[in-house]
């Protein structure tokens, strides 16, 4: 007999790829088969994802990237995904399909539902997105990574978490080391977009009190075009810091920290959360629903986090949360234990479980 089928729909950044590749790591060890949509970019983080999983690489569309001529193409090219995923779908019955956004999701979805396959969206951030929002209605659950999340009135949405990786999985609860007279581990990392802010970093550590700076030891992410500036910067202090544009050993890294400071991306918070960790989180301001600000605030208001928004970055505000956080084993410590307490370590285990649930209306 063969084995069932799971189509995963996800593109464009890691936020939409992460929980997308628990998901799959999950379902295969159950004994499903997998198969995985998505566009050039999402295949950039798609290298994490096991061998057995079949890739499918779709040419990009989006209305909101390119000139008029690609957009106005767009629909063209959103109709010839759909098209592929239907024929694909007839002659492979998904067992279920899962969306977790991105523009690259749509063919799947859409395909799903004109074939009324049980389908279900996952949302990693405290907003819908625009293609979530597009199936909220359309589909047969709403799986939530961040509690609560705004869905359409109307529709129920089911408190899952972000799954995340089988890598941070195993360092789930791993024990805190709080701030004390040896080495601080400073960890630092923002998202693809605007991450040139975490520049200030640097500024806000060379305000520190000297015999607190003295103790760090930096571990920072940091674009090519940055990170020969915040090397220097930190040279230039005496302080040991591995600069590199990428971290692929960031759950090690998140298990050594004593405070972490990054963007609030849905599956950083959910990383941070699931390991427990102190945070100091800046939302990209950028962002069109301010979905960052959302991800942050169940942690924030737990006291495992402090939020401090683009507009009242400044290096002196930055050092005293920083200097209040590391100088204070017991908050760092509750912190610590807050943050933890939000984890969902078994998120992937419980959207597995709805998959299952609504595979086995149609078998």
């Amino acid at each position: 007999m063969t084995a069932p089928l799971l189509i995963i729909a996800a593109g464009g950044t890691g936020g939409h790829m992460f929980p997308a590749q628990a998901l799959a790591e999950e379902m295969l060890s159950r004994g499903w088969r997998v198969k995985l949509t998505t566009d050039p970019r999402g295949a950039r983080y798609a290298g994490g994802f096991p061998q057995a999983v079949e890739r499918v690489v779709l040419r990009s569309a989006s209305f909101a990237r390119g000139g008029a001529l690609d957009r106005l193409l767009t629909p063209l090219q959103i109709g010839m995904g759909v098209l592929v995923g239907l024929w694909s779908m007839l002659r492979d019955r998904p067992a279920c399909v899962a969306g977790f956004g991105g523009y690259p999701a749509i063919p799947a979805m859409s395909a799903a539902w004109a074939l009324r396959r049980p389908r279900l969206i996952h949302e990693q951030n405290g907003v819908l997105g625009r293609v979530n929002q597009l199936f909220a209605r359309r589909v047969d659950a709403v799986a939530c990574g961040t509690w609560p999340t705004e869905v359409p009135e109307g529709v129920e949405g089911r408190n899952i978490g972000n799954p995340v990786r089988a890598a941070i999985r195993k360092c789930a609860g791993a024990p805190y080391h709080p701030p004390g007279d040896g080495p601080l581990e400073l960890l630092v990392f923002g998202g693809s977009q605007g991450a040139s802010v975490m520049r200030k970093v640097p500024e806000a550590v060379a305000l520190l009190p000297a015999d607190m700076r003295g103790q760090l030891v930096i571990s920072q992410q940091a674009r090519d075009e940055d990170a020969e500036a915040v090397r220097r910067a930190y040279t230039d202090m005496g302080l040991p810091a591995d600069i590199r544009p990428f971290f692929d050993d960031m759950p090690a890294r998140l298990a050594r920290a004593q405070l972490v400071i990054c963007r609030s991306g849905a599956s950083s918070v959910a990383d941070i959360a699931v390991i427990g960790r102190p945070a100091i989180f800046i939302p990209y301001a950028a962002a069109a629903r301010d979905e960052q600000t959302a991800n942050a605030r169940g942690l924030t208001q737990a006291g495992a986090a402090v939020t401090l928004q683009e507009s009242e970055l400044t290096a002196e505000t930055l050092a005293r949360h920083i200097a209040a956080i590391l100088g204070d084993a017991e908050r760092a410590s509750a912190a610590a234990r807050a943050a933890q307490a939000l984890g969902k370590p078994q998120a992937a285990t419980a959207l597995a479980d709805l998959v299952e649930q609504l595979s086995a209306r149609t078998r």
